[in-house]
């Protein structure tokens, strides 16, 4: 067996000139490359900084496109879980009819319920005089139970007030910015009052408030009254019609499918809208938001595999003699390409792996993060006044962190490829001779 020794290291010449593609002598030059020496501290640096860049840039993608899908699907749950996927309004007289069309619509297959509603804007002021603009919905007290997203989040309070016709429900935010609590009465000013010969008098009218409800998106806590609908068609003098129906679905994505089964249901002419028409700009822009962030923090990446360019390229010359030495005892200029493609690769690989793995931990505990780093800063990190949310959600997608993980490899291993073959290319006699 004979052997040489390429830089402090003894390696067999025999497997050197024998030995397969990535075989095992390759992989153990390659990592004998990576070790860290004294005299090597500069190059072992900027391979740490190399992976420490991956490492952050994959973490940041994953936990920052988790917290953005989170985002997407709380405020989709939270927006369609209080609002009907598809809304059907009159076009040629009044929906007077709306218990049948009701029934009839929830008939439908694919459609979970159907919800007669009576809506308008009103001011609401509690105790202390503070006032507040509301939103009232008039509904059923049944179809209210069905509606789980509020009656299976009331805070303080029971709906055996509201199922009676003589109370109404209102959000959490709302009760904190009026004083009240459960049993309190609310006063709600509505300026489509009484017509007199003086012109319309404003209609004000005070109702208990039976319970309180937290649904957890802020605009809506601090903003919508439920009313019996009964006694909503009184107050906004609308007595036996309702202005739609809201049709919750079982897919919301099947919007399109159901669209000529409930017209063919109504057996009248409708004007009927889906979620997507009424929130298109919202979701537009949480979609375009997404992609830019995506292409903002994949820099990070590519900087850190520009790292490991540089850091190959000074590994190349300090091994000038060493691949010299390779070169004459038999390897092929493939062999040296693959040492030193194995060399960066396994930078970029370890360093894709932490970020995942990083990535994950952040995303499981991102609200205890969120809560810890408030704590320290004394301040308030994601209000929920401003991000609509309670608290920071984070839904990580197994395809987008694949991808993630595609990504990074492939600008990892793209960016050993130019000094690995400068370092195929030496020319073993020039570099013995100046060495």
């Amino acid at each position: 067996m004979a052997t040489t020794a390429v830089g402090n290291e003894t390696v067999d010449t025999d497997k050197a000139a024998t030995a397969r593609a990535f075989s095992g002598f390759e992989r153990m030059v390659a990592w004998r490359y990576l070790r860290a020496r004294r005299k090597e501290a500069f190059i072992s640096v900027i391979a740490g900084f190399s992976f420490i860049g991956i490492m952050l840039g994959v973490a940041t993608l994953i936990i920052v496109m988790a917290v953005m899908n989170g985002f997407r699907t709380e405020l989709v749950s939270r927006i369609l879980g209080i609002n009907g996927h598809m809304i059907v309004q009159a076009v040629d007289q009044p929906l007077s009819d709306y218990a049948g069309l009701a029934e009839r619509f929830a008939a439908v297959p694919g459609v979970t319920m159907a919800l007669p509603l009576v809506e308008g804007q009103t001011l609401a002021s509690g105790r202390e005089g503070a006032g507040t603009g509301a939103l009232v919905r008039g509904i059923r007290p049944d179809d209210l139970t069905k509606l789980s997203v509020v009656s299976s989040n009331i805070r303080s309070g029971d709906l055996v007030g509201f199922a009676t016709g003589e109370g109404v429900l209102i959000g959490s935010r709302m009760a904190a910015q009026l004083g009240l609590s459960a049993g309190d009465t609310i006063t709600l000013v509505s300026p489509e009052g009484d017509v007199t010969p003086l012109g319309v008098n404003p209609r004000v009218k005070s109702y208990p408030v039976s319970a309180i409800f937290e649904i957890g998106m802020s605009e809506y806590d601090a903003s919508i009254i439920y009313m019996p609908l009964e006694e909503s068609q009184i107050y906004f003098n609308v007595e036996g019609i309702v202005q739609s129906i809201e049709l919750f679905i079982s897919n919301p994505d099947a919007v399109d499918e159901l669209r000529p089964l409930i017209e063919e249901a109504a057996g009248r002419q409708i004007f009927l809208t889906d979620w997507r028409q009424r929130n298109q700009t919202f979701f537009s822009a949480l979609q375009v938001e997404r992609n830019v962030m995506f292409m903002i923090l994949t820099l990070i990446v590519l900087v850190a595999a520009l790292n490991i360019i540089s850091g190959l390229i000074m590994l190349v010359k300090d091994k000038a003699s060493d691949i010299a030495i390779l070169r004459t005892m038999g390897a092929t200029s493939g062999a040296i390409m693959r040492i030193f493609f194995m060399t960066g690769a396994a930078i970029g690989t370890a360093g894709t792996l932490a970020g995942v793995v990083l990535g994950v931990i952040v995303c499981l505990n991102i609200e205890s993060i969120r809560q810890f780093f408030s704590w320290v800063s004394g301040t308030m990190l994601f209000d929920p006044e401003l991000y609509f949310l309670s608290q920071l959600p984070a839904d990580m997608n197994a395809s987008e962190t694949i991808s993630v993980i595609i990504m990074a490899l492939s600008l990892s291993f793209m960016a050993t490829i130019f000094p690995a073959w400068r370092a195929s290319r030496l020319d073993p006699v020039q570099a013995l001779r100046y060495e």
